[in-house]
Parts: structure tokens; C-alpha cells; sequence
């Protein structure tokens, strides 16, 4: 069972990253610091955009965009990061 846990942990942890490298990759296209007329650029950035939508999908439908702001990716950080700490503590009793 706690290989089972560890690897939830992981796949958890994975998809934190990926989430934080999509906000931070949005974000510098839509300042133009990069391009996506860079094939390398543009291959990463629509890499981490399918694995990451699907996900940001189903919360978008629930929560609109507030302002032009899209809280999506911080609600699926923070679900993410909930499931780690939920998970985690039963391993580890000294965080529960």
C-alpha cells in the first residue's frame, strides 16, 4: 500500500511542475519574452499544454475567469498539493 502511495505522491508531484512550468510559460509568451516561432519553444510549449489542459478543463467549466484572469491553474495547485499532504500523512504520522 505504500508503494502504492509513493507512487500517487510522485505522479502528484509531477503534475505540480508541469502546472507551474505551463503558468510560467503562458505567462512569458503573452509578454513576448519568447516566441513560438522557435520550433524547440513551441514543441515544449504545446507539450506541456497536453498533458496540462485536460486537466484545467473541468475546472474552467466551474470557475469562470475572473477579470481576464484564469485562477484554474491555482485551483489545481492547490487540489494537487491538498492530495500530497492528504497522502502523506498516512505514511508519515509525524505530519498528521
Amino acid at each position: 500500500m505504500n508503494a502504492l502511495i509513493a507512487l500517487i505522491t510522485i505522479v502528484a508531484s509531477i503534475i505540480f511542475y508541469l502546472v507551474l512550468a505551463y503558468v510560467i510559460m503562458s505567462w512569458l509568451v503573452g509578454f513576448n519574452v519568447i516566441n513560438l516561432q522557435n520550433q524547440f519553444v513551441r514543441q515544449i510549449y504545446y507539450g506541456i499544454n497536453n498533458v496540462v489542459e485536460p486537466m484545467l478543463a473541468p475546472i474552467r467549466r466551474i470557475l469562470p475567469t475572473a477579470g481576464g484572469i484564469d485562477f484554474s491553474p491555482l485551483v489545481l495547485l492547490i487540489g494537487v498539493e491538498v492530495l500530497r499532504i492528504f497522502l502523506l500523512r498516512d505514511v508519515v504520522p509525524a505530519l498528521g
